[in-house]
């Protein structure tokens, strides 16, 4: 793959005009059907170049120093998923650069990990696939609520997001709590799990057993099968298989008869 170039800050046009150079047709098919874009499928109206993933995370590495948030929300308004995604993976790099430990209390890294997190969440339905969500909430969202900000109240920022009627929002509400569980916080994990229980959406019912999962994998095992005894008589199953893959064979099935 060709690298792309430009002179000084690099501008969301530099951008879009060099991925769309790398078209690529036959692979650009396969993402259309792959990522369900037909008429009545969650991903209806999304439109692909035919990028891999490596090679859009190849741009955004490329550019992550080099471009505004300014210039990041004119990709995330872009009709191309990939150039989407390219201003998603610019966004966690740039997030990600202010969380070391030595900038985890600074003033003026707090403000711009702010400002990136309030741009994410004004622009969270530009995120409108679940890919766009899986690599872009747990490492900007869910980093955000195990530092310190000056947002105001993080439960009522996810709140808002599980609340809403958008299917990606709500996705974001619990696919964020991958980075908190990994840090040995579940509290995040049971409260959006327990608030999606019931979601129609076969992606949210995905979500909520993987994120169960993972609490349990980088938690405790134990604070799952609680989780599991109050509500798996209730679950969807797809959410209930998914939650309990680490265990053995007999315990998933025992588990499974209770659903």
């Amino acid at each position: 793959m060709r690298t792309i170039t430009y002179n000084g800050k690099a501008t969301a046009s530099d951008i879009i005009d060099f991925m769309v150079t790398q078209r690529n047709e036959e692979q650009r098919k396969i993402l259309m059907q792959f990522f369900k874009t037909g008429p009545g499928e969650y991903g209806h109206g999304d439109d692909f170049l035919g990028l891999k993933v490596p090679e859009t995370r190849q741009v955004a590495k490329t550019v992550a120093a080099d471009i505004s948030l300014d210039e990041v929300e004119k990709l995330l308004a872009s009709r191309w998923h990939e150039v989407r995604l390219a201003g998603l993976l610019v966004m966690v790099a740039q997030f990600e650069k202010l969380t070391t430990k030595r900038l985890e209390s600074n003033e003026s890294a707090i403000k711009k990990r702010d400002k990136i997190v309030a741009t994410y969440l004004k622009n969270a339905e530009r995120a409108n696939n679940w890919d766009l969500v899986d690599l872009s909430a747990p490492k900007i969202l869910g980093h955000w609520l195990l530092l310190p900000t000056h947002l105001g109240d993080k439960l009522k920022v996810m709140d808002d997001l599980a609340k809403s009627n958008n299917l990606w929002r709500q996705r974001m509400s619990i696919v964020s709590t991958w980075k908190t569980s990994q840090q040995g916080d579940p509290s995040w994990c049971l409260r959006y799990a327990e608030f999606h229980l019931h979601h129609p959406h076969d992606l949210m019912h995905k979500a909520v057993g993987w994120m169960l999962r993972e609490m349990g994998k980088r938690v405790s095992m134990d604070l799952l099968r609680e989780f599991l005894r109050k509500h798996a008589h209730e679950m969807h199953r797809t959410t209930l298989r998914y939650a309990i893959e680490k265990m053995d064979e007999k315990e998933r099935k025992e588990w499974m008869e209770k659903n």
